[in-house]
């Protein structure tokens, strides 16, 4: 069985990455459990977002780095997350809110299958 993916992307988020790479060129997201839209997802230009040991990298969605905070991840571990979005301003610093719509989670937890070949994480920048 092939590695599996810890986060994937919707068609409707790969349109608003594509607008957004256009405009600002290399793009990464993070995703906190802090302010603003709590525990969405953020975008930002590429290392526009400051990372520490407290951050987990989850691996690569539509070539953009993915990080989580490390209490996000111990939560979210068990799921495959799946980058969306819906229309609607967000709260947050994310690229994508003056467009109008903002990026959201779904998730879906792992087979046990899956769960033996998970992508492998990486703590820190």
């Amino acid at each position: 069985m092939e590695t599996v993916p810890r986060v994937t992307i919707s068609n409707e988020a790969k349109k608003v990455v594509d607008d957004l790479r256009e405009r600002h060129g290399a793009l990464m997201f993070h995703q906190s459990g802090g302010c603003c839209d709590g525990s969405s997802p953020m975008c930002f230009e590429k290392g526009e977002f400051m990372l520490n040991e407290n951050d987990v990298w989850l691996g690569t969605v539509y070539d953009c780095d993915f990080y989580m905070s490390k209490d996000q991840f111990e939560y979210w571990q068990h799921t495959q997350l799946t980058l969306d979005m819906t229309p609607g301003r967000g709260a947050s610093f994310s690229l994508e809110i003056p467009m109008g719509v903002r990026f959201v989670i779904k998730s879906r937890m792992y087979s046990e299958t899956e769960r033996d070949h998970l992508q492998p994480i990486r703590y820190g920048p």
